[in-house]
């Protein structure tokens, strides 16, 4: 009879501890890269939002994990906010977030309701912020609200900026009329349909050789000089 013979198999204790080590060290270094925090985050394109609120918004202002804070979500997050049209987040690989934002632009004030009117239509409590924007002084009939905004983004920033008040004066010819006080001390009438023409205003502020007066671009264009 035959005698079989077994051959006893020798464990490889080094491969066995890289089966179990490499794994495991993988583990390590995923586990760890995922807690590494948002090294920086640059903020664009803002021209009177706080950075610490848009970061309180975002709800990244304690600099959370870079790779487990969800892009989309932030976005989400700011885009509610009555004071913020869009917003785009880029991830770069030094572990920075670029916030590519546009503001709602204010327009005016509407003291009859003490809130500010944004380019979108939306509004926010005077309470809340402050803004450098004209003050409109009385009521708009609301079917002519909607055609006064549109009419408001029109005009430039750097016009918008010296129009101090604004109030809604129709008359029997024309029942979109307005007069816009100007914080030079001139006077500006103007139509919904002529609402552009008041982007002229500082070519025409160089003719007037320093008169104060009343501007009409409502009916013709013509300057009538104040005693």
């Amino acid at each position: 009879m035959t005698k079989k013979i077994v051959k006893k198999r020798k464990i490889k204790v080094f491969n066995l501890l890289l089966v179990l080590l490499i794994p495991a060290a993988l583990s390590f270094v995923i586990y760890f890269s995922l807690q590494i925090p948002i090294q920086g985050i640059v903020i664009k394109n803002t021209n009177y939002l706080n950075d610490d609120d848009i970061l309180e918004l975002a709800g990244i202002k304690d600099y959370p994990s870079f790779f487990l804070t969800s892009g989309k979500e932030i976005e989400n997050k700011l885009k509610k906010s009555p004071y913020i049209y869009k917003v785009k987040l880029y991830k770069k690989l030094n572990f920075t977030y670029i916030l590519n934002i546009r503001e709602n632009r204010p327009l005016f004030l509407d003291t009859n309701q003490n809130k500010y009117v944004f380019d979108t239509k939306e509004t926010v409590k005077e309470e809340n912020v402050s803004f450098r924007v004209p003050r409109l002084l009385n009521y708009i009939p609301d079917n002519k609200n909607d055609k006064f905004i549109d009419s408001m983004k029109i005009v430039e920033e750097s016009v918008l900026s010296k129009i101090s008040d604004i109030e809604y004066q129709p008359n029997d010819y024309d029942k979109d009329r307005f007069l816009l006080y100007m914080d030079d001390g001139n006077m500006v009438y103007l139509t919904l349909t002529k609402f552009k023409m008041i982007n002229h205003y500082n070519d025409v502020l160089s003719q007037l050789e320093n008169h104060k007066g009343i501007l009409y671009l409502d009916n013709g264009n013509h300057f009538q000089i104040k005693e």
